[in-house]
């Protein structure tokens, strides 16, 4: 099975341009960047109010700034005399100090009503944490590794190295030596028809009503596979092994059907021509990744029959179409979130009821943009050097709200919500399907609840999108339907009000077991929100959500692997190849070596 080659340089496979812009030589700065117990303690003081004391809350009816969101934010400010007599003003914006990942610096001069805002990553959380220097208000301190160390990145007279990096125009600029980076806006790359449906949706009145008639017209069925099945000439294997995830519960009729694999681009260990129906295959070279086949009409009988009031009865068309199943043991992994260059959006939703809207908001938040922070659609350097997958993530902000149901009435229309490296940039919706991490690398799916909110400081990723697939139900310790699941409208499953559902679609769950926590990624050729359920149903995954739909750029996956100096790229689908792109002959995956417009998440081999 052929796999892209990326010619890449430690420690990240880029592109010999963008590598020989990281190789810029760096100049020195002003800046100390101290982990918690190395701070000078007068230095941790001023970074607070009070000890522990987060900044106030914004009033929710008072058009703000992303800034505001951030209740946890700790700020810390010093004045600089400058060689002229005049002074000028640094403050440094710590928006969630228990993520401890995104900062705002800004500059500002005595007598200038200019601010100069820089957004400022931190690639390594656990090990440093930027500050002003109280002492010696020319510098900033910082320590890696229990190395002091002192970075002055602003300059006051010609080019300094913020400005250098600044007019890099990377999307991560190294600074302080690569210690830290400035986030640059990019221009995120989009599709074709991305730039058609976005164009008709923003520009020309009706739109929308476009979009819907071209995806019901001629994307129904569009990807739709049917499987070719064969007879195994050997015995199922046992129904558990250690460390693997748990099989599908399949009808016996199904017991040793083997499913053709004509489109799967991601090598597995395996002997035989097919898959077995809901078992799981080890990926070659990637310990710790699955993968797994299935029909929605092989679900076992008492599943498909189970919960009828909550499910509808799956059509002959996609009770056959194939489904493939990515699985990633969460002990091996950690989990990243991004926004895109452009979506999703914070603004009003257009499916937003009017009564529902606040006027003179631009947004449900109080904000149109999420200035003066920087979404550059792809992963920092430090962490893209141990990413082995990325996937498309959820619904742009035009359909990521509610038109009908209790949803519409509440809320303000309860947008969908999302959190990026602690940063909130939507407000999480209470009873909306979550797939979040929190600070300490744990990945959970859940409802979110209004109790959910009191550790919101803790939560470093979290993409909203709908609401649930599937849920646990402790007293039986069976998955349950989520409520909605069968209603169009109430649930916001997109697809058109005469109810013609089935298209391609992506979705995510958890699964856990004996062997283990797996986070689950779901591929449905053609299937309605119902089908999904019962094939997470048969996985007994405690929890599933819809992710996104429609073309294969919005249900995207592929996997990583370096050899030496080449990146190993594999596509779960191998049309999505057509979603990457190359220069001079180079490979360049999607999220990786160039930005993308759209939100998505990323995959980490845990250190």
């Amino acid at each position: 099975m052929p796999r892209k080659q990326l010619q890449c340089s430690r420690p990240l496979c880029l592109p010999g341009r963008l590598r020989a812009l990281l190789r810029l030589s760096l100049l020195t700065a002003g800046v100390l960047v101290a982990a918690g117990p190395l701070l000078d303690s007068g230095a941790a003081r001023a970074q607070t109010a009070g000890p522990g004391v987060p900044a106030q809350a914004r009033e929710t009816d008072r058009p703000a700034t992303v800034l505001d969101l951030q209740v946890f934010r700790t700020v810390g400010s010093v004045n600089v005399d400058l060689p002229d007599g005049t002074t000028a003003g640094l403050t440094l914006i710590n928006l969630n100090p228990n993520v401890n990942q995104w900062y705002i610096l800004q500059v500002k001069r005595n007598g200038t009503s200019g601010l100069e805002e820089y957004h400022l990553e931190n690639p390594y959380p656990k090990e440093q944490r930027l500050v002003l220097d109280q002492k010696s208000p020319d510098n900033l301190l910082f320590s890696l590794a229990g190395e002091a160390y002192t970075c002055r990145p602003w300059s006051f007279s010609g080019d300094g190295e913020l400005e250098t990096a600044r007019k890099s125009r990377q999307a991560s600029a190294p600074l302080c030596d690569g210690k830290i980076y400035l986030r640059n806006p990019t221009r995120g790359h989009r599709t074709a028809i991305e730039t058609v449906t976005d164009f008709l949706r923003d520009k020309l009145p009706g739109g929308e009503s476009v979009v819907g008639f071209v995806k019901d017209t001629f994307f129904q069925d569009a990807y739709l596979e049917n499987a070719r099945i064969a007879e195994a000439s050997a015995e199922r294997p046992a129904a558990s092994i250690p460390d693997v995830p748990a099989p599908a519960t399949i009808d016996p009729l199904y017991a040793n059907k083997l499913l053709g694999t004509p489109e799967l681009g991601i090598e597995v260990e395996k002997s035989t021509a097919g898959m077995l129906a809901g078992r799981w295959y080890g990926v070659r070279d990637n310990p710790g990744i699955f993968v797994s086949l299935i029909q929605p009409g092989a679900v076992a009988p008492e599943i498909l029959k189970s919960h009828a009031n909550l499910v509808s009865r799956l059509d002959r068309v996609e009770a056959g179409a194939l489904v493939y199943l990515v699985a990633y043991d969460l002990d091996r992994f950690d989990l990243g979130f991004a926004v895109g260059t452009d979506h999703p959006r914070v603004g009003w939703s257009e499916r937003t009821l009017e009564q529902m809207r606040v006027a003179g908001l631009p947004g449900p938040d109080g904000i149109g943009t999420i200035s003066p922070l920087v979404a550059t659609g792809i992963v920092n350097p430090v962490e893209a050097a141990r990413t082995v997958s990325t996937f498309t993530g959820g619904f742009k902000r035009s359909h990521g709200a509610f038109k009908y149901g209790d949803f519409a009435s509440r809320s303000r229309g309860s947008h969908y919500g999302f959190i990026e490296k602690g940063a909130v940039l939507s407000t999480l919706q209470p009873g909306l399907a979550t797939l979040l991490v929190e600070d300490d690398g744990a990945v959970e799916m859940k409802s979110w609840s209004e109790a959910d909110n009191q550790r919101l400081g803790q939560i470093s990723q979290a993409r909203q999108n709908g609401v649930p697939l599937l849920e646990w139900d402790a007293a039986s310790q069976k998955p349950v339907p989520g409520a909605l699941v069968a209603r169009w409208g109430a649930g916001n499953w997109s697809g058109s009000a005469d109810t013609k559902l089935r298209t391609l679609r992506a979705g995510a769950a958890i699964q856990q077991t004996d062997s283990g926590r797996f986070l689950i990624y779901g591929y449905f050729s053609t299937a309605t929100p119902s089908a999904m359920t019962r094939v997470f149903q048969a996985y007994n995954c405690r929890y599933a959500m819809h992710l996104d739909m429609n073309a294969l750029e919005h249900t995207y996956l592929a996997l990583y692997h370096r050899e030496g100096s080449h990146l190993l790229v594999q596509h779960l689908i191998r049309g999505m190849d057509v979603l990457d792109k190359s220069d001079k002959g180079v490979y360049i995956p999607r999220f990786l070596g160039y930005s993308d417009n759209r939100d998505f998440f990323y995959v980490m081999r845990r250190e």
